[in-house]
């Protein structure tokens, strides 16, 4: 097979979030945030915690001679609410605006692309109880912590990603109970926290772009295809639905400032006069998280009746996730035919296998490597066939802590021993790297 090649000044690198592999949650004058309460209640699958993770606030020089030492150019990091606002508002802590000043200053360093996420799922205890996602009180807050997070740093970091994947953050942390924090409150749920957050991160690339010139706006999504399990109407009106909710709620309020006309009537009471315009922002950059397909069928009593079908796949990940490349081939396709070809890059790939230490001390991690280059194919291709595509960062740089499932799934491309910390790069770090230097898969 001939090599497919990626565009010049292509970034290339990983994604990682503050809370899965930072640690030091009571130092420096950190507060508490929903997922440190979802621990504390016990919910995570295998009982660890993110006390320490990897350790990333103390040894981020050691992760980041590995990102330099791939060749990598990019990296996608998130910024803790709360080492920032321990209350969520009110007095900042410099000390945690420090860390960031450190990490920031060793990436440039490094010639390595610093872009900065503002929220993955650590939202600030304080504000959970005042209502978190669940309410407009949210706004102002979140529009504020942009503000002072950026005076401090967007003097050398030029790219901001908003939220990511709000659509998760709504759906299974206030929808169900899978994720902190954990509220269960069914269809109406899910639709408050995805409307909050679309009207907070409008607030929010207003307030940053206002205040500073010559940034790279954008957001991070968590986007799935939705297909039906087959040709059935009900089935394929069930993707339909979970398609809006899922894709649609956060992609077109951001992109276009509509709600889907087939959540008009159960958003009704959510949208206010003016919403519409409010959530919608012209950014320069989407990211977008891509893991497999949503397969849907009708099943009644679930959200939106909308449950998953079989998605008549032949090979899974350690997270019992269909692997299929050529949907994201499609979804950057998409992107091109339907959304005016926006920039766009891919902000997490990845999978979870089982991969374990062999006796050369190595780690070959052979079903990782399939994954990204079936995937990396997919995104070239897209890339030759006119898709705007700018970037690729793997899921991810280290095995982090898993949210619910604790330190049991390891999706790193350098493992991780959570007894001594030690790093060693897998055979996926390698063929990374190779990519990264050639540009060509």
């Amino acid at each position: 097979m001939a090599a497919l090649t990626f565009p010049k000044n292509f970034f290339w690198g990983a994604s990682t979030s503050s809370y899965q592999i930072e640690g030091a949650l009571n130092e420096d004058g950190r507060g508490p945030c929903i997922w440190d309460t979802y621990a504390a209640q016990g919910r995570i699958q295998d009982g660890s915690t993110a006390a320490k993770a990897c350790d990333h606030y103390h040894r981020y020089p050691e992760d980041i001679a590995l990102m330099k030492e791939a060749g990598f150019n990019a990296y996608r990091f998130s910024i803790a609410w709360p080492r920032i606002l321990p209350t969520g508002t009110g007095a900042v802590n410099d000390k945690g605006l420090d860390f960031y000043d450190r990490l920031v200053d060793g990436l440039l360093a490094a010639g390595i692309r610093p872009m900065a996420c503002l929220y993955h799922w650590d939202l600030p205890q304080p504000l959970e109880d005042a209502g978190g996602w669940q309410g407009r009180e949210i706004v102002g807050p979140f529009a504020d912590y942009a503000r002072i997070v950026t005076r401090r740093l967007a003097d050398r970091v030029k790219d901001w990603m908003m939220l990511n994947e709000p659509n998760v953050v709504a759906i299974f942390g206030y929808g169900l109970t899978d994720q902190a924090p954990g509220l269960n409150l069914g269809e109406q749920g899910m639709l408050r926290a995805l409307h909050h957050q679309n009207l907070a991160q409008g607030a929010a690339l207003r307030a940053i772009t206002a205040e500073h010139a010559g940034l790279t706006t954008g957001t991070v999504i968590n986007l799935q295809p939705c297909r039906a399990e087959d040709d059935k109407p009900e089935n394929i009106a069930a993707a339909k639905r979970w398609d809006a909710v899922w894709n649609r709620v956060p992609l077109d309020g951001v992109m276009r400032g509509k709600i889907p006309e087939l959540l008009a009537e159960k958003m009704k009471d959510i949208v206010k006069p003016g919403d519409e315009e409010a959530i919608r922002f012209p950014i320069d950059l989407l990211g977008i998280n891509y893991y497999s397909r949503m397969t849907m069928k009708h099943e009644a009593g679930r959200p939106f009746d909308a449950g998953w079908g079989d998605a008549h796949c032949e090979r899974w990940t350690y997270m019992a996730w269909p692997v299929q490349p050529d949907g994201l081939y499609d979804l950057l396709m998409e992107f091109k035919q339907d959304y005016g070809n926006p920039a766009v890059y891919i902000a997490e790939n990845g999978a979870a296998y089982d991969d374990q230490v062999e006796a050369d001390g190595q780690v070959h991690d052979a079903e990782r490597v399939s994954f990204f280059k079936d995937h990396l194919t997919a995104v070239a291709r897209a890339a030759q066939d006119g898709c705007n595509v700018k970037g690729y960062l793997a899921w991810s740089l280290l095995d982090n802590f898993e949210w619910s499932f604790g330190l049991s799934k390891r999706f790193g491309i350098v493992r991780v021993d959570y007894d001594t910390l030690k790093r060693t790069p897998k055979d996926s770090y390698r063929f990374l790297s190779q990519v990264a230097k050639s540009g060509r898969v």
